[in-house]
């Protein structure tokens, strides 16, 4: 068996754990605290999140996408597959060491997605950016934690409020829709969406082929 090798470690800004970036061969893994958030072998989700809030919408002129999460760059890749090139991306990374990662080690993995003109990485809080008016986004994309809990920064705790959830809702365009990603249900937290006047819907995806593991992403849209 091919031993692990950690090839980076960085804080967690709002936490005391650490971010560290482990390589075996050719499959990397993205831990915190010792638990693993991504692994470059399993990512079928990852890209499921961009799909499912993406796919046969049929943008015109030039919307802007927010993404909350680099992690390995799959999600970005697969959003860039469905968007056109008036597209804006803007992509919040909270640990700036997962953006240097992405351009020392990960780039290849997902096709090199920050090397797109339509990308954007801001390194700090995706919250900051819902928060900032009067920014509107046409689709938020979140995949920030292992689910709507603070696993990785106890800031994080705030996406999944209600408080949250109406931030969002206010931040996104009349017709936008919000994307998130979980590792498990989480009724709770769709009642919170549904509060904000979000129509929600669940779907369960595989990490990868048939037999890996179940995760959940709920989409979420203004009715109308």
């Amino acid at each position: 068996m091919i031993p692990w090798e950690k090839l980076g470690e960085a804080p967690v800004p709002g936490s005391d754990l650490a971010l560290t970036l482990h390589r075996r061969d050719r499959e990397f893994s993205l831990r915190v605290g010792g638990v693993e958030l991504m692994n470059s072998r399993m990512h079928g989700s990852e890209e499921a999140l961009a799909e499912l809030a993406l796919a046969g919408r049929g943008f015109s002129g030039r919307p802007h996408i927010l993404i909350g999460g680099l992690g390995l760059g799959f999600t970005v890749r697969a959003a860039l597959e469905h968007l056109p090139g008036s597209a804006s991306v803007t992509v919040a990374e909270l640990v700036p060491a997962v953006h240097s990662w992405n351009r020392l080690h990960l780039g290849h993995l997902a096709g090199h997605p920050l090397d797109d003109p339509r990308v954007t990485v801001r390194e700090g809080d995706v919250a900051d950016l819902i928060k900032r008016p009067p920014t509107r986004f046409d689709v938020v994309l979140l995949d920030v934690d292992n689910g709507p809990e603070g696993t990785t920064s106890d800031g994080n705790e705030w996406l999944y409020s209600s408080a949250g959830a109406a931030a969002v809702a206010s931040a996104l365009n009349p017709e936008g829709v919000l994307a998130v990603w979980s590792s498990f249900p989480s009724p709770a937290y769709v009642r919170r969406l549904q509060a904000a006047d979000f129509r929600v819907r669940e779907h369960m995806v595989r990490a990868r082929g048939k037999r890996a593991g179940r995760h959940f992403i709920w989409l979420a849209s203004h009715p109308g």
